[in-house]
C-alpha cells in the first residue's frame, strides 16, 4: 500500500487513477467470440465452454434434477443465511415500488406514468474465484418484484459440469426462470442474440472480467441493453482519528480479497491512523485464506493523508467511489456532503460486506469513477416508465393555439395541422 502525505489539489487526478482496464486490445477477440455465438449458437457456446471453461457439456440448461440435488448439498446455515439477506433485500426493493399519479397540467389534459417490467432480463454471475450467490439474489430479487417475466441466469460450470450448489439454490429462491451453463463472452452473447437454448432478453445485468465488461459495451451498442459500465470493484474509507484501526484495515482488505485489480483507498485526517492501519493490515492479511490476491490488489491501494474534512470531502467527491465507508465522529453531518458515491455505510459498526450481502441494499453499483453520473441497481432497472396523456374538448382548446404556434416555427406543418383539423371539428 502506498501512503501519501498531504497531496497537492494538482496531483488528485493521477493519485486517484484506478487500476488500467484496457478493453481495446480485447475487442478484436471479444467480438470473434461474440459472431460466432450469434450464427452459430449453442454448438458455439459449447465448444467456447470446452475451450475456456475446460468443461465438456452435453446441453446447457440446468435440470430439475441438479437444483434438487444443489438444494440437498447447501447447508442449513447457508440455507437461512441465503433466506435472510432475500427477504431484506426483498423488503428495500419493495418498497421502490413505482406508484404512477395523474397530473392535470392544464384543465381537460390529464398526463401520467405507467410502470412495466422488462420482459425478459438476462443475469451473468461470474464463477471466478468465488461462487457469487449474494449477486443472484441482488438482480434475481428486484427483476421477480418488477414484474419482469422471463428471468434468465447464465454462470459457468465447474470442470465437472456442475454450477456452484449455493447459487442453484439463490437462483430457485429468488425466482430465476431459466439457468445455464455458461460463462465469460459467450455467455452475453447468447443472452444478446439468443440461441437454440438460451432465449434473448432485453437488458444483461451483472459483474464479470475484462471481457465480459468488453462484451457488455459492445452488444450495447446496438443489441441488448446493459445495466451499467462496470469495472473492477473498489472502497475508499473516509477516516479521521475516531476510527477503529483494525475495522479500517478489515475493510480494505475485505475489497482486496475480490480480485487483484481491485482498489482499496484510506483517506484521512490522522497520520496517527494510517501507521496503525499498516500494522493491522499486515496481521489481519497474513491470516486471509485469499492472501496472494489481496496481496496483488493493496498493491494498487493508497492510503491519503489531507489536511482537514473538508480537503477529505472534496477528494471524495472526485473519486466517486463504488462504495464509500465514513468512519468519523459526525458521520451523518459527512453523508449529508457527499455527492458522488455508490453506495456510502456509515459509522464504524457498518461494513461493507453488510451491502455485499444482507442489509438489504443492492451490491450492483458503478465503478471507475461512474458513480458521478450512474446510480446502483434498483427496482427501476428492471422497468420501463410508460407515460399515458388524455386530452378532452377543453383540453384541445386550451394547449391547442400553442402547440399551433410551435409546431409552425419548428416548421413542422403536419404537427401543426394535426391539431388545427381537431379545432376546425370541434368549431363545426
Amino acid at each position: 500500500m502506498k501512503v501519501i502525505n498531504y497531496p497537492k489539489k494538482e496531483d488528485w487526478q493521477e493519485i486517484l487513477k484506478r487500476p488500467a482496464l484496457n478493453t481495446d486490445s480485447l475487442n478484436d477477440t471479444v467480438l470473434g467470440i461474440l459472431n460466432r455465438v450469434k450464427s452459430e449458437g449453442d454448438q458455439a457456446v459449447l465448444e467456447y465452454e470446452a475451450t475456456f471453461d475446460k468443461v465438456q457439456l452435453g446441453n446447457l440448461a440446468v435440470t430439475p434434477e441438479e437444483l434438487r440435488e444443489a438444494e440437498a448439498l447447501v447447508s442449513e446455515e447457508l440455507k437461512a443465511a441465503i433466506l435472510l439477506a432475500k427477504e431484506n433485500i426483498d423488503t428495500f426493493h419493495r418498497a421502490q415500488v413505482f406508484t404512477g399519479k395523474k397530473v392535470e397540467t392544464r384543465p381537460g389534459v390529464v398526463c401520467w406514468q405507467k410502470a412495466v417490467g422488462i420482459e425478459k432480463v438476462g443475469l451473468y454471475v461470474p464463477g471466478g474465484t468465488a461462487p457469487l450467490f449474494s449477486t443472484v439474489l441482488m438482480l434475481a430479487v428486484p427483476a421477480r418484484i418488477a414484474g419482469c417475466k422471463e428471468i434468465v441466469l447464465c454462470t459457468p460450470p465447474n470442470r465437472e459440469g456442475k454450477v456452484h450448489p449455493a447459487i442453484l439454490f439463490a437462483a430457485s429462491q429468488a425466482g430465476v426462470s431459466k439457468i445455464f451453463k455458461a460463462g465469460g463472452v459467450q455467455a452475453i452473447a447468447a443472452m444478446a442474440y439468443g440461441t437454440e437454448s438460451v432465449p434473448k432478453v432485453y437488458k444483461i445485468f451483472g459483474p464479470g472480467n475484462q471481457y465480459v465488461t468488453a462484451a457488455k459495451q459492445l452488444v450495447s451498442l446496438r443489441d441488448v441493453a446493459i445495466d451499467m459500465p462496470a469495472g473492477p470493484s473498489e472502497v475508499e474509507v473516509l477516516a479521521d482519528a475516531s476510527a477503529n484501526p483494525a475495522f479500517v484495515a478489515a475493510d480494505l482488505l475485505s475489497q482486496a480479497e475480490h480480485g487483484v485489480d481491485s482498489q482499496a483507498i484510506l483517506i484521512t485526517t490522522s497520520p496517527a491512523l494510517i501507521e496503525k492501519v499498516v500494522e493491522e493490515v499486515e496481521q489481519q492479511l497474513a491470516r486471509l485464506p485469499r492472501k496472494e490476491i489481496a496481496s496483488k490488489s493493496l498493491e494498487n491501494s493508497k492510503l491519503i493523508l489531507v489536511n482537514n474534512l473538508d480537503e477529505a470531502i472534496e477528494m471524495t467527491n472526485d473519486y466517486a467511489p463504488e462504495h464509500l465507508i465514513l468512519e468519523t465522529e459526525d458521520y451523518m453531518a459527512v453523508a449529508e456532503r457527499i455527492s458522488n458515491a455508490g453506495s456510502v455505510f456509515l459509522g464504524s459498526l457498518t461494513p461493507e460486506s453488510a451491502g455485499d450481502y444482507a442489509s438489504g441494499t443492492n451490491h450492483t453499483l458503478p465503478t471507475n469513477g461512474y458513480a458521478k453520473a450512474y446510480s446502483g441497481v434498483s427496482l427501476d432497472s428492471f422497468i420501463r416508465k410508460i407515460t399515458f396523456q388524455e386530452i378532452s374538448r377543453e383540453g384541445i382548446q386550451t394547449i391547442g393555439p400553442a402547440i399551433e404556434i410551435m409546431a409552425a416555427n419548428e416548421q413542422l406543418d403536419a404537427h401543426k395541422n394535426a391539431v388545427t383539423v381537431r379545432l376546425n371539428t370541434l368549431k363545426s
